[in-house]
């Protein structure tokens, strides 16, 4: 009878753990969100004639959406991830955490990159997520983000 107990309160506590920890990690990016930021940044990297490849991800870094437009190149995949990585972890864009990293203000993230083109989304001050793009140079990757980025939020927390 008390193996029974048992056994029931810690599936019980199990299910409740998951339930909370599931919904602390749900997506803030909705697909519409990320289809809205991805036609943006596609339109102005196509208005420029850049290859690139674009990304949107939500807060926990999880791809919502990915686009590797004809012509870019095969690396530009594990760039466009490496971005977001700093993006989400830092809250800033993808240049400052290089900029700061080669000050000394801020520790290396394994994994992470320097390049510019990742920017963060903020809706209402809160961070929901990532556009980040690669394939030319760093400024104009920004660019794209930016473009993308601000049709659906801020890349500022203010």
């Amino acid at each position: 009878m008390t193996t029974k107990l048992t056994k029931s309160l810690l599936v019980a506590f199990m299910f409740v753990f998951s339930a909370a920890a599931s919904a602390q990690n749900e997506s803030k990016m909705t697909y519409e969100m990320a289809n809205t930021a991805m036609e943006a940044a596609e339109a102005y990297a196509r208005d420029k004639g850049w290859n690139v490849t674009i990304l949107v991800a939500d807060q926990n870094g999880t791809p919502v959406m990915l686009r590797r437009l004809d012509g870019a190149g095969a690396r530009t995949f594990d760039i466009v991830m490496a971005k977001a990585l700093v993006v989400l972890e830092t809250g800033g864009t993808s240049g400052e955490y290089g900029r700061m990293l080669e000050a000394g203000e801020i520790e290396e993230i394994e994994g992470g990159v320097t390049y510019q083109g990742g920017v963060p989304v903020y809706i209402d001050g809160e961070l929901v997520g990532a556009v980040t793009a690669s394939g030319v140079r760093g400024y104009e990757d920004e660019e794209i983000s930016i473009a993308g980025a601000q049709t659906i939020g801020s890349i500022s927390k203010d």
